[in-house]
This record gives C-alpha cells, structure tokens and sequence, in this order.
C-alpha cells in the first residue's frame, strides 16, 4: 500500500486524551495496567482453547478468534496513547497514521462478524441441536471466520485508500489520541465526499447485516426458550448465550455512543470519553466475560495449571 499522496503534511500531532499535565502519570499507569490485563487475558484464553481438546468446538473456535482480534488490537493504539502521556509532543508521520488508521478499521470491522458469526452459532446450537454438527462444520467456521477477515480487510482497505488520496495541507493537529476517520476529514483541505459515502456505506452495511443477524438469531432462540417446557433447558440455553449478549451489548452499546454527535461544546470530549471504554475497556473485559461464569474454561484452566506444576 502506497503511504505518499499529494499533501504537504508528513506528520501529525495528537491532542491525546487531556492536556491536563497533573494527570499524565495517573493516566500512563492506568493505560499500562490495561494494556497488561488485556494482553494477558486474551493470550491466556487463546492458549487455553489451543490447548484443550475438549474446548475444540465451534463455540470456542469463535471465541479463539474473538481473543485473538482483541489481542492484537490492543497494539493499534495502546503504544501511541502511551507514548503521549510521556512526551511533550505527541507526532505520528503520515504512513503512521495510516497505518493505524487501517488496522484500526480491520480488527473493528472484523469483531463485528466474528460477533455474528457468534450468534448464528448459538443459535444453532439452541434451536437446530440435533443438526448442530453438522451445520457447524469445521468447514463451515472456518468459511466464516475467513469471510469475517475478508470483509473486515475489505472494510480496511475502502477507508484507508480514499485517506490517502485526501490532501491535507493546512493544521496538522488532530484532535484526539489516534488517526480515526472523522478527526482526519475535519483536517483535509480538499473535497470529503467521496470518503463521506464510503465510510457511510462501509460502517452501514457491518452495522445493518451484523445488527440483522444478531437480532434475527436472538429473537429465534428467544421463540424457542420460550416453547422449551424444562425449566434446566431454559437455564442451559440463557446460559451459552449470556456471555455473547453482554460482550454484543458493550461493543455496540459503547461504539454507538462514540459515534453519536451532538452540537455541546463537550461533545469531542465525550467522544473520546466513550472511544476510550469502547477501545480499551471492551478488549479487557471480553476474557473476563467469558471466563468467569463459564465451567468448561474454568476446567481447561485448572487442567493447565495441573501439567505446568506436575
């Protein structure tokens, strides 16, 4: 991918998260920590999945890539927010900032239809279970999660190619603490239109076809709950599904309150202010969600830990 186009900006400067200096230690401290809670929750669920024959399942598959996205997203912005609570000047060069820009947008893009690809899941396991195996064939995941790449790379690429084209050629300070898409516009000094209908379609077609699927596949379990006449079924089945919901809730619920703007003079503030839970919190909290309530990693964990002291 081509890093030159015809701006005279070769660098930018990141506001950062505040520009309050009494809280840069605090900030730097608590950014580390998640960054560390992070890395190590999402590595610790991908080594227990790999690990553990019994965790070899369609479900678990999911939720391996689901960590693993997480992981690595974590590097996209976590080095540069950190490195700008230590500087007194926050510059990314311009294939930098793309560079983040477009993997920003892959790892976002590609959790979005791995959480779809999550939901049609339970939602086979729940209302076709004598079908299940056969539905969720290894193939079939695998087909799932190459499409969830595939479209997420796709996502990716639309995004970061029309950026590049964009001159910028007048302020070069962005007004947040990563190269996102809204923040690189509002500096561009040539016409946004083209970037404006291909963001809208992008973010579009993943918010509306994964936002279908997830709803279509909860309200079908939701029908099918609600006909089970075992009270251990209904509990079995809120129970595989309790986790996904949660994690679908923050990722959504978090990223549609990032991206809702409002004429308040705090509204950049409040972007940042929710981009930071969506970005940093969701990734950290994932392993957690899954893990906590759920028997099957609990015992894959506890068997690990078994061969390492034996």
């Amino acid at each position: 991918m081509a890093m030159e186009n015809d701006s005279s900006v070769a660098e930018f400067f990141l506001t950062g998260l505040t520009n309050q200096p009494e809280l840069q230690l605090p900030l730097f401290f608590l950014f580390l920590v998640n960054c560390t809670v992070t890395v190590v929750g999402n590595m610790s669920l991908i080594v227990l999945i790999f690990l553990n024959l019994h965790l070899h399942t369609p479900m678990y598959f999911f939720l391996f890539n689901l960590s693993f996205i997480d992981f690595c997203y974590s590097f996209v912005c976590t080095p540069k927010m950190l490195l700008c609570f230590v500087s007194e000047r926050n510059i990314i060069s311009f294939a930098g900032c793309m560079t983040q820009l477009f993997f920003l947008c892959f790892f976002v893009n590609s959790e979005c239809y791995v959480l779809t690809a999550m939901a049609y899941d339970r939602y086979v396991a729940i209302c076709e279970p004598l079908l299940y195996r056969v539905v969720m064939s290894p193939r079939v995941c695998s087909l799932l999660m190459l499409g969830s790449y595939l479209m997420g790379f796709a996502g990716a690429m639309a995004h970061t190619g029309c950026m590049i084209r964009l001159s910028f050629c007048d302020s070069n300070v962005i007004n947040h603490y990563m190269c996102d898409i809204l923040p690189l516009l509002q500096l561009s000094c040539s016409s946004t239109h083209v970037n404006e209908l291909v963001s809208s379609v992008v973010v579009g077609t993943v918010v509306i076809v994964s936002s279908l699927i997830i709803v279509i596949s909860y309200a079908l379990i939701l029908y099918n709950i609600l006909h089970m006449s075992s009270a251990k079924g209904w509990s079995k089945a809120m129970s595989t599904c309790g986790s996904h919901i949660v994690t679908v809730g923050l990722f959504y619920g978090f990223g549609l309150l990032t991206h809702v703007k409002t004429s308040s003079p705090g509204s950049v503030t409040q972007e940042k202010f929710f981009s930071v839970f969506c970005n940093f919190g969701v990734p950290m909290l994932n392993p957690l969600i899954y893990s906590l309530r759920n028997k099957n990693v609990k015992l894959a964990l506890k068997r690990t830990l078994k061969r390492i002291t034996n």
